[in-house]
């Protein structure tokens, strides 16, 4: 393999996995501090987008960004009301949620499942021509999708430890006892769907704006994919402050994205990839379980020994 190559797959898993990170980062905040699994996250991220899209096509591709994140902020308050004033239990809420988003997201883009972005400007042409000529050149949608996510640790590490934020990590601990301290755990639980559905909405408006198109199908396995980077970031940085954690959650991202450029190096099919992120999905989730049960397997096992012994 040649220089040129590695370079260009280091390229590659940093742009991808910095830009789906904003997903993760979603996940961290409704999964981790909220203990809310949202399962809309697949319809978000196609909607964040179709939105992306249709508002880059119109000619305003900065004004895209925070248009996608709005439309995230609707589709978690709807996923929120559904849960907590409708009493629909919250897995149910986000299949119900994914499911209608399907067709919102076709009504988006104008009926069609697929929008092209070749003739476009996007945010990512922007910076290629303000890096051109200089050393930077090559380096444009690692350093827009850096710089989201940048903004986006600093928010969340800032929100999470405001009042607010600290009632919403609280809500995920124990919602009676919130609700018994005077806080209202519907409201902490809207905000919190929401500014994580706009995460994953800017992920997507991203995703869309850096490959130049707009899929209708782009955002499916999303949520598992996230779901497998969070646990890796949480396997990896399990212990320490919100901060540590989430840019844990970031690292995730961009490890798991190696091992699929990994995969995709050793020439696995295509079909296989999915069987990939689940086989991570379980290797994350077991290796923290070995870790608590280590103690009390070793103790059986330092007492088969002496039996034996005996």
């Amino acid at each position: 393999m040649e220089f040129g190559d590695i370079l260009s797959i280091i390229q590659s898993v940093m742009e991808l996995g910095l830009i789906s990170s904003l997903t993760v980062l979603a996940l961290f905040l409704s999964y981790s501090m909220l203990n809310v699994c949202d399962l809309s996250t697949d319809g978000c991220f196609t909607l964040g987008a179709a939105v992306g899209a249709v508002v880059a096509l119109s000619g305003h591709p900065y004004l895209a960004i925070p248009a996608a994140m709005a439309a995230g902020v609707l589709s978690g308050f709807v996923t929120a009301f559904l849960q907590t004033r409708m009493g629909i239990n919250s897995l149910l809420s986000g299949i119900i949620v994914n499911t209608g988003l399907y067709s919102v997201n076709i009504a988006v883009m104008g009926g069609a499942s697929l929008l092209n972005l070749n003739k476009t400007d996007t945010v990512f042409t922007k910076m290629k021509a303000l890096t051109e000529n200089s050393f930077l050149s090559g380096w444009h949608k690692v350093l827009v999708a850096a710089a989201a996510v940048v903004v986006v640790l600093v928010f969340m590490v800032i929100f999470l430890k405001t009042r607010l934020g600290l009632a919403i990590r609280a809500t995920g601990d124990n919602t009676e006892m919130v609700r018994y301290s005077s806080i209202n755990p519907v409201f902490t639980t809207t905000v919190g769907l929401c500014v994580a559905n706009a995460f994953t909405a800017l992920s997507g408006c991203l995703l869309a704006q850096s490959q130049k198109l707009a899929d209708i199908n782009m955002g499916q396995g999303i949520v598992t994919v996230a779901l497998a980077s969070l646990l890796i970031g949480g396997t990896i940085f399990s212990r320490g402050s919100v901060k540590v954690r989430a840019i844990g959650a970031v690292v995730g991202a961009v490890i798991f994205r190696l091992v699929y450029a990994l995969a995709l190096r050793l020439q696995m099919p295509a079909y296989m990839l999915k069987l990939v992120s689940a086989v991570i999905v379980i290797i994350a989730i077991f290796i923290p379980y070995i870790k608590k049960q280590y103690p009390t397997l070793a103790k059986r096992l330092f007492r088969k020994k002496e039996a034996g012994n005996a």
